[in-house]
């Protein structure tokens, strides 16, 4: 199985990068909980969120251009926030001239707070851990073997369809073909049929190579070893202090 996809994953040696698949991924969802159960009031409490992703980003050496690039991928989920202030019900008020929902405004600062932080703290956990490790870890933490064994042979197999549709693009240019206009839509046509049949058949062709070679249908865990307690400490950190943070926003 391959490594990590190159657009997310980011290489390195930093402390971030060595901890186990296992913890970071607890850790990030930890960390997703704390901030969902946050009150969306509680204004300050996101920004020290904010700057906590921040230090983990500074320790781990991703740039921030990095990762304000691919926090592009929210964008359908601001457009969402945007119009509550246009059709939630509730309490008016005007800003730059406008009669907003009072109640909206603090729906789409909840939405665009609280779902930044979600996908900035994935992305570090994306940048910092390629795929394979992230599938065993996934393994580790025993989620079903069905969806770790689905998702793994959709990453593996996702280059290689992506391949077989790159050499078939390649073959219909080097015969002159140009899809111009509505009368080359049946040669695409015909083409995305036999990208489909040829990655079905060569499934069937993976699957029984794979059984032939022993495989029962869970796949072998070839790295068994667990995390130490340090390494467990190190990545509850970024929980443990977003935890602190999340009670004083309820408290104060």
């Amino acid at each position: 199985m391959g490594g990590g996809h190159p657009v997310l994953h980011r290489p390195g040696d930093s402390p971030v990068h060595t901890l186990p698949a296992h913890c970071k991924l607890l850790a990030v969802l930890c960390f997703a909980l704390v901030v969902a159960a946050t009150p969306r009031t509680a204004v300050w409490a996101f920004g020290l969120y904010a700057l906590l992703l921040a230090a983990v980003a500074a320790l781990a050496r991703i740039p921030a251009g990095f990762l304000l690039r691919r926090l592009l991928i929210e964008i359908p989920f601001v457009a969402f926030a945007l119009l509550l202030p246009f059709v939630v019900p509730g309490e008016r008020t005007a800003v730059l001239g406008l009669s907003l929902s009072l109640p909206g405004l603090w729906g789409a600062w909840n939405v665009l707070a609280k779902g930044t932080l979600g996908v900035a703290a994935s992305l570090l956990l994306a940048a910092t851990t390629d795929l394979r490790a992230l599938l065993l870890g996934l393994q580790r933490l025993r989620l079903p073997q069905p969806m770790v064994q689905i998702a793994s042979f959709m990453i593996r197999y996702g280059d290689v369809v992506a391949g077989e549709l790159r050499r078939m693009s390649i073959a219909r240019r080097s015969r002159g073909f140009g899809a111009r206009g509505i009368r080359q839509w049946g040669v695409l046509a015909k083409s995305a049929g036999a990208l489909f049949i040829r990655s079905y058949e060569r499934g069937e062709r993976v699957h029984l190579a794979m059984v032939s070679r022993g495989y029962t249908g869970v796949l072998p865990l070839i790295d068994d070893s667990g995390a130490t307690r340090a390494q467990w400490a190190a990545a509850a950190a970024l929980p443990t202090a977003a935890l602190t943070v999340c009670l004083l926003g309820w408290t104060l």
